[in-house]
């Protein structure tokens, strides 16, 4: 490159780099990695790495033999960062970062911002351009954009891409396999997002994916970037939601990725209280310097902008926002007014959200966040952290201890059942039944339910009528759709045999997909979930059946009551206090025979009786049977031959008004005509 083209090169990334060290550039995407380019009429890739420790920094690769010095980056305007032009490579070359340390040390690193790597357990990056993908997928963010999201159904199927099938010799299926297998599932069983567990480059697949090396690559164990791009594109031209799970509170201590990048910590705290976590075995990002927010806020917005994702997951945000997260007394430093949040982290999440919504206002920005921490979905303008959705740790957990129970210790935990509802309003939650609570030991989730083995099916068909009428958006892990009984396993892929070739699986399988469409169609399931307007208890009490009740409404005020009992013997005789008089009829139960239940009550509609229950005027005699769930609709009160006829004098009347309306309107027409 010659001395006029590296100085007008120079000039064009002055403002970024600028921006980048003020922590205020989103798109360091554009500025860093490798870019295919045009230098003296040569094509080649220009480099950029931020490395500031760095004494000379030079890329190496398969193009000049690895060997170090071949071809030594240029500082750039900072004098913190490298740059070179190459020639005359092309697409796929491998490529990585030798950087020698003040120390004399020599560090092979892969590109922090490379867009695609070699397939672990290799560790060098690839030459890519990331243009070039047609997509397919406009009319689908047009109605997006128009659309209030918490006020739309959200039910997500949680998915690990490398295990959720494998080819018979136990080869990963690609994204093109993906696309053309998993979109249709996806569809076909009525759920309307999916969620990814982590898809950026990692070396350990036993970290299942939340060990991350490479910030800005999707993982090529499945395929190439584009490739990706294409199976995110046939999910949304079947109108599917992308949500991707996103690591950004720590990183692993592999010697090719950002672990002490130039020699010495760069990407990481260096302050020894806030560097590591111990029990995690790797490096927490330093949230008070610029260039790391840079980095970070970038990483997000890249997928949204080059891969059209429609949300990200943030993956363990309370071990960000806590100091002594994991630690012990003596281990950790106060901030400067003596608590123990992290002001920096808690800074970052703000400046995270705002700018991603700034930039991708339709985003889904949805924080795991497991303590009480306060406005999590709140904007940072009011002292929140600016997420739109938060995970439902605590209704996760109590539902789950409810459900290991016997049901004869039930009664006496039936706080665990109604106690979400004291908070359910405070911030915009996820319900999640998610990978973690399938793995260690935990069960999977039909394993989980005490009883014999059809009573476990019950138990599942139960649980989740009652997840789909519980205010909160929905997400539950692949497998337990089928009600697989072995935990997940990411060596393998999930045992769908199970659903091909036994009988109450099969049904499981049905069940799941038609409540996933009745929750679809059913706006008091989703349209108001942030105040009791959508909501009222009917039976919130009943711990000796082990039965509870609740109304649903919609902005229309149309109503669904969702009755569960999880208990384990019939309630023949159960009467279910209601508000008004009147037919109710069964619109859906998850007892039915086709279902795999036993198929009682037969009876379609119930009649309201005036006889107290559960502080109600009416009751609705309804049979229960053990571990069932049932929704019903009360039907419209039968118009009377008097007021049909009111009725229709009422229509007469008021079609001689319009008439009447018509006339005057045209009438003043003229007038206006004859006034001219």
């Amino acid at each position: 490159m010659q001395i006029e083209d590296l100085n007008k090169k120079e000039k064009e990334t002055d403002f970024p780099l600028y921006l980048y060290h003020h922590g205020k550039n989103e798109r360091i995407y554009e500025l860093f990695g490798a870019h295919k380019a045009e230098c003296n009429g040569e094509t080649g890739y220009v480099f950029r790495v931020w490395a500031p420790h760095a004494r000379s920094v030079s890329v190496v690769g398969d193009f000049n033999q690895w060997r170090v010095g071949a071809h030594e980056m240029h500082r750039m305007a900072d004098n913190e960062s490298f740059e070179l032009f190459i020639p005359g490579l092309k697409e796929y070359d491998l490529y990585k970062y030798c950087i020698t340390a003040q120390d004399g040390r020599q560090l092979m690193k892969a590109d922090p911002v490379g867009f695609h790597t070699e397939t672990p357990p290799a560790t060098a990056s690839k030459l890519y351009d990331l243009e070039g993908h047609v997509w397919q997928d406009g009319e689908y963010f047009q109605k997006l954009r128009h659309t209030d999201r918490f006020s739309t159904p959200m039910n997500i199927y949680e998915v690990n891409l490398l295990s959720w099938k494998r080819h018979e010799d136990g080869n990963f299926y690609s994204y093109l396999d993906l696309a053309r297998e998993l979109v249709p599932y996806v569809k076909e069983m009525g759920y309307t997002h999916v969620e990814f567990m982590p898809i950026t480059e990692f070396p350990y697949e036993g970290s299942w994916g939340y060990q991350v090396t490479g910030y800005f690559a999707v993982t090529s164990r499945m395929g190439t970037p584009k490739d990706f791009m294409t199976l995110v594109d046939a999910f949304h031209q079947t109108g599917i939601g992308v949500i991707l799970d996103w690591v950004p509170a720590h990183f692993p201590k592999d010697a090719h990725g950002l672990y002490e990048f130039d020699g010495q910590p760069l990407y990481e705290s260096s302050q020894w209280d806030r560097m590591e976590h111990k029990s995690w075995g790797t490096r927490r990002f330093d949230y008070g310097r610029n260039e790391v927010l840079s980095f970070l806020i970038s990483g997000a917005c890249f997928f949204f902008d080059k891969f059209h994702v429609d949300g990200l997951r943030v993956d363990a945000v309370a071990s960000m926002l806590y100091l002594d997260y994991d630690k012990r007394p003596g281990e950790w430093v106060p901030n400067i007014y003596g608590e123990n949040k992290n002001l920096e982290a808690i800074a970052f999440l703000r400046k995270l959200n705002e700018a991603v919504f700034l930039r991708f206002p339709y985003a889904l920005m949805i924080a795991e966040e497991s303590t009480a921490w306060g406005l999590v979905t709140k904007p940072g303008s009011v002292g929140g952290l600016g997420f739109n959705y938060k995970w439902n740790m605590g209704w996760m957990n109590d539902m789950l201890s409810y459900l290991c129970l016997n049901p004869f210790f039930r009664m006496n935990n039936h706080n665990k059942l109604t106690f979400s509802m004291m908070y359910a309003f405070s911030e915009n939650y996820v319900l999640p039944i998610s990978h973690d609570e399938v793995v260690y030991g935990k069960g999977s989730l039909i394993n989980k339910m005490p009883g014999e083995y059809e009573e476990k099916f019950a138990g599942v068909r139960c649980f989740l009528g009652y997840m789909m009428a519980h205010p909160g958006k929905k997400l539950n892990f692949m497998g337990y759709e089928f009600g697989q009984f072995k935990e997940w396993d990411y060596h393998e892929g999930l045992e769908f045999f199970l659903r091909d070739q036994y009988e109450l699986h099969g049904k499981l399988s049905e069940y799941v997909k038609e409540l996933n469409n009745f929750y679809k169609n059913t706006p008091a399931f989703y349209e108001i979930e942030d105040s009791w307007d959508g909501f009222e208890w009917l039976a919130p009490d009943d711990a000796d059946r082990n039965i509870v009740s609740f109304i649903r409404r919609d902005r229309a005020g149309n109503e669904v009551i969702m009755i569960a009992s999880f208990s384990g013997a019939d309630a023949p005789d159960y009467l279910l206090g209601v508000n008004k008089r009147g037919k109710y009829r069964v619109v859906f139960y998850s007892d039915e025979e086709k279902y795999g239940g036993n198929g009682k009550p037969r009876k379609r509609v119930y009649t309201a009786v005036k006889k107290p229950s559960h502080g109600k005027q009416y009751s609705i005699p309804v049979p229960m049977n053990k571990f069932s769930c049932m929704y019903l609709v009360r039907e419209p009160d039968p118009v009377k031959p008097e007021e049909k006829g009111a009725g229709q004098g009422a229509k007469k009347t008021a079609a001689k008004k319009t008439v009447s309306a018509k006339s005057a309107s045209q009438s003043g027409k003229n007038s206006a005509k004859k006034a001219k």
